[in-house]
């Protein structure tokens, strides 16, 4: 009865009993609990209880649940599956829209179009099965090529350069560029619903939506053959089902481990793996989602009131599985889709090892013999740098000792064999020496190469000897570095120079016996030059073209040890013979392709390092100050810029969160109670959710130093555009205190203007997305600054000028294309004579005039023209526009004319004006000697050697599809516009053309090249 009556009876009445009552009767009460007593204590402590309400020990334990409970103040249950019809009717809505403005004309342009000349390339590979290697995952370009596949797409068309067209041939492009499109339309829908998840209203997710349809730079990349809008999408997908698990999990514990719970958390992790298998981008969402999932679990682990250690643990694990397991399945099985496709060797299997191509068909190799013997005919491998083979051929250096190079070879050939000789001649049953490089054939008993063997390579096809000594190499002339060559002729002995130690190098090589002997691949070892010291060494640093561009090999002292090492590969010998021990590569697991595949490309990636004529930094991207140049043809232009509107609107609503957290952070030092008001709260976690996406995209740019360009903003625009949009929402509908709430037409007037405001701009800038027909004039007044460099002086000065059979041109600006072949001289009546360039350079002064002829009138006339590679007039602005984006290189003809007193040209007659014909020799273009194009420089042009054209052809063709990196943007824009004066004399005129190639770009998006990237 005692618990009974303490259970009716608060505190704050037995109190006020205590007060009344002495406390000898409370004692007995509580003790004896008399029943009268305590019946008149109770009725009075009913009458104290009527006269003191409990609201408040109610409230308070109602705070305490609020405080202690991991479920957010202020959020309503927003899950996008069990919104009003009128949503759904307005992302049908906003996704035809971006059907519409996506696919329009997509057709347009009918040539590749940038770096649809790599990931194209790429899917001409897939469908071929031909191995090559590029920075990126594979997914998206398995799609790509998927696409082009479905469409009848035989991968013959190469996509080798910018410009090339796609009608011709028959390439199924339009279907290509759908998938990039279909992505670039799902940002739409992806992003309405996810504003919706956050709890904006839904005119500012209708405003987000029609951001992401009327964003030029999304636009343009989502109608090419491009990643970028394949990633942007995905990232999309990430972060709405990231915003929609989010929702889930505040709504507290009531939501945990639910089915929608679950399916968003899932579909987060597979939203996770799919961007990650795009580009490495992803990794950053990865990133942004694993910051905040630590946020989450953080606060589970303080809420001891309704989370148990063992529920954080499954809350812990649910999470590990979804948001580890799952994108790690995921990106492994894209590569393990990718290896089963490319099985076929290709022009990137040479940036794998030798196990990972042994797996290719057709590249596996025959058992070799396992033991190495003095006499074996050898192919000896470096170990670091992608496996070339030690390699001579029959070219001199064209400096230093002049003799016979030694080069590291990519490829397999004859060159790459050498001969093990002893450092003595064997001897015969006679005891006289054996002489001949077959001497060690016959021997009763094989002469293992053992550690600490002393021996010479012999150069079967040049009958020379690898050498080294106290030279400089041709291109490392460090004081460590000694040049390599071979040395001396057929039935030389050779000399002391010749002698190389064998150190086998124990750590490195496999098994017991190769540590011993030298095994072939087994063992690793290096090669010691008796005479000097050094060790035979190779880099990534590639000789000139007089060497076919091959890696340099050196002696060194003191190189790393990885660029030292050496194996052999292939091992002939007469005495190794069926019954021998064989060898050969390990086949690797797929666990092992796959890490050493990552590790290529991670290194690929960061040697991205060179400069690039669209390229730019960090820190110019959030206020768009420079675009990129795509594409330039039939007086229209591609130029990807983003619409300035929502660019910098994103901008400054990022630094408006950024001031208003700075302000908070200083209150809440004061002790101001701001966080205590809800709406205060959501608006510093919501946007500053999204603003940690967007810093997680944007700050890890700076840290790198490979090649960046403007596209790589924009997963981290996304995420701006979110912000934006709830800094919007929180204006217009959501602060309380100012009518907003209650009143939505602020709202819609703020959404419906700027709506309008993006919408005019995004059509003033659509030509460049669209690659369709502009004016100048048009042009010239939306560009708002110098740096954005697209070319209005490619497009005509009104719309009329515009026909469906016009001439092709390109645009007059540095346009991306691939190096221009030189314009030939237009062909004249009379044949041209040709003046020779050396001939016209060694000539300063104008030569004297023979008598002229009767009715002979030669008049002397110099005319200027400026034209592109394709023979088109410049006029004086478009040369203008190109002074200082390019360097000219000048090739000189002749052109012989006639006219008669009248100035009338004459006719030339059948064959052509007689050579003797007298006329007045036009003056030498450089007269005075100042133009450095036109006067020889003091240091004489190194020779080729006398056997140079021999070898040289031989090789070089092989060289030029020699594998490089497939890197985005590798100097995918090579050779731009070309420029050419005509210079027309009436006198013996010549007809000057000058070809204008931008100066620092290089075709690697040719196949040689294997086309990038960009990078992450």
């Amino acid at each position: 009865m005692a618990r009974s009556t303490r259970g009716k009876s608060p505190q704050p009445p037995v109190k006020a009993q205590r007060g009344k009552s002495p406390q000898p009767p409370v004692k007995a009460q509580r003790g004896r609990s008399p029943q009268p007593p305590i019946r008149a204590q109770s009725q009075s402590v009913e009458k104290q209880q009527q006269q003191q309400p409990a609201p408040k020990p109610k409230a308070k334990s109602s705070g305490k649940q609020k405080i202690t409970s991991y479920q957010s103040e202020g959020v309503d249950d927003n899950d996008v599956f069990l919104l009003p019809t009128s949503d759904y009717w307005a992302v049908l809505g906003v996704t035809v829209l971006a059907t519409i403005v996506r696919v329009f004309k997509i057709f347009q342009p009918t040539s590749v179009v940038f770096d649809e000349v790599h990931f194209g390339g790429f899917a001409s590979k897939y469908i071929k099965g031909k191995f090559f290697m590029d920075v990126h995952p594979p997914l998206a370009k398995m799609l790509i090529a998927l696409t082009g596949w479905i469409a009848g797409f035989d991968g013959k068309f190469d996509f080798k350069e910018i410009g090339k067209d796609y009608l011709e041939p028959g390439v199924p492009y339009v279907a290509m560029r759908m998938f990039p499109a279909i992505c670039g339309v799902l940002l739409a829908p992806c992003m309405f619903l996810t504003l919706k998840a956050v709890g904006c209203r839904t005119m500012t997710a209708t405003l987000g939506a029609g951001l992401v349809i009327f964003e030029n730079g999304l636009l343009t990349q989502a109608r090419l053959i491009l990643l970028d809008s394949p990633l942007v999408a995905a990232t999309a997908f990430t972060a709405l089902a990231f915003s929609c698990f989010t929702n889930q999990h505040e709504l507290g514990p009531e939501k945990a481990f639910s089915l929608s719970w679950w399916f968003w958390l899932v579909l987060t992790g597979l939203g996770l793996g799919i961007t990650a298998s795009i580009k490495w981008v992803g990794l950053f969402t990865i990133a942004w989602v694993g910051a905040l999932t630590l946020v989450q679990l953080w606060v589970l682990l303080g809420d001891n009131k309704n989370v148990s250690m063992r529920l954080w643990f499954k809350h812990f694990m649910a999470r590990v599985f979804s948001l580890i397991v799952i994108p790690i399945t995921f990106y492994m099985a894209m590569f393990a889709i990718h290896f089963a496709i490319l099985r076929n060797p290709g022009d990137g299997d040479g940036f794998m090892s030798s196990e990972f191509q042994a797996t290719l068909n057709s590249k596996g190799m025959k058992d070799v013999p396992a033991d190495v013997i003095m006499g074996s005919r050898v192919s000896i491998r470096h170990v670091n740098t992608r496996g070339g083979y030690l390699h001579s051929h029959p070219l001199m250096y064209p400096t230093g000792s002049k003799q016979q190079q030694i080069t590291l070879y990519p490829h397999k050939d004859d060159n790459n064999i050498w001969l093990l000789e002893n450092q003595t001649q064997p001897l015969g049953i006679d005891g006289q020496p054996i002489n001949g490089t077959s001497a060690w054939d016959a021997l009763p008993e094989p002469e293992y190469i053992k550690d600490g063997s002393v021996l010479r390579l012999f150069h079967r096809p040049t009958h020379r000897r690898l050498h080294s000594h106290d030279v400089r190499p041709p291109i490392t002339e460090a004081d460590w570095q000694n040049e390599v060559s071979a040395y001396g002729y057929e039935g030389f002995e050779g000399d002391a120079n010749d002698y190389f130690r064998v150190e086998i190098v124990k750590k490195w090589s496999h098994g017991a016996v190769a540590k011993e002997r030298v095994r072939t691949i087994e063992t690793k070892f290096r090669l010691v030059h008796v005479m000097t010291g050094c060790v035979l060494f190779s880099h990534k640093v590639k000789l000139p073209d007089w060497a076919s561009e091959q890696q340099e090999v050196t002696c060194a002292r003191g190189g790393t040890l990885p660029n030292s090492l050496w194996y052999v590969e292939y091992n002939e010998h007469p005495q190794l013979v069926d019954g021998v021990e064989k060898v050969n590569y390990r086949k690797p697991s797929f666990f092992g392709k796959f890490w050493e595949l990552q590790k290529v490309m991670w290194a690929t990636n960061a040697g991205l390092t060179d400069s690039h004529a669209w390229d730019s930094r960090p820190e110019s991207w959030p206020i768009l100050r420079r675009g990129i140049n795509f594409w330039g043809k039939h007086h229209t232009q591609v130029y990807l810029i983003g619409n300035p509107i929502i660019w910098w609107s994103t901008t400054l609503a990022i630094a408006v969160w950024a001031l208003f957290k700075g302000v908070a952070v200083l209150r809440w030092q004061r002790n101001c109670n701001d966080y205590r008001h809800a709406t205060f709260k959501r608006f510093d976690y919501e946007i500053g959710t999204y603003v940690l996406g967007w810093a997680l995209h944007y700050f890890p740019f700076y840290l790198m130093k490979r090649q960046l360009f403007l596209h790589h903003y924009f997963p981290a625009l996304y995420f701006g555009i979110i912000a934006l949009c709830q800094v919007l929402d929180f204006a217009t509908a959501r602060v309380p205190g100012i009518g907003v709430r209650e009143n939505s037409i602020i709202n819609r007037i703020t959404v419906v203007a700027f709506l309008v405001l993006t919408t005019a701009v995004f059509t003033l800038y659509a030509p460049l997305a669209y690659g369709s027909p502009w004016t100048k004039a048009e042009c010239k007044r939306v560009k708002l600054f110098s740096s954005w460099d697209f070319d209005c002086n490619t497009f005509f000065d009104s719309y009329d000028k515009y026909t469906l059979t016009e001439a092709p041109t390109v645009s007059d600006g540095a346009v991306p294309t691939t190096v221009a072949k030189k314009v030939e001289a237009k062909k004249a009546a009379p044949p041209a004579e040709k003046v020779p360039e050396a001939k016209a350079q060694e000539e300063p002064a104008i030569s004297g005039a023979p008598p002229l002829e009767q009715h002979r009138v030669i008049a002397k006339e110099e005319k200027v023209e400026y034209r592109d590679q394709d023979g088109n007039l410049l006029d004086p602005e478009q040369v203008k526009a190109l002074e200082g984006k390019v360097e000219f290189k000048t090739k000189y003809e002749t052109q012989t004319r006639v006219v008669d007193e009248a100035g009338n040209e004459l006719k030339a007659p059948d064959g052509g004006w007689p050579e003797d014909l007298a006329a007045v020799a036009p003056p030498h273009p450089d007269v005075e000697g100042v133009n450095s194009e036109t006067v020889k420089g003091k240091e004489e042009d190194v020779v080729p050697p006398q056997d140079y054209q021999a070898s040289h052809d031989g090789e070089k063709e092989a060289e030029e599809s020699k594998p490089k990196p497939a890197s985005e943007k590798k100097d995918a824009t090579a050779s731009q516009a070309v420029e050419e004066a005509d210079v027309v004399e009436e006198s013996e005129p010549a007809i000057e053309k000058q070809e204008a190639e931008e100066s620092k770009l290089a075709p690697s998006s040719e196949v040689k090249v294997a086309p990038v990237h960009e990078e992450l």
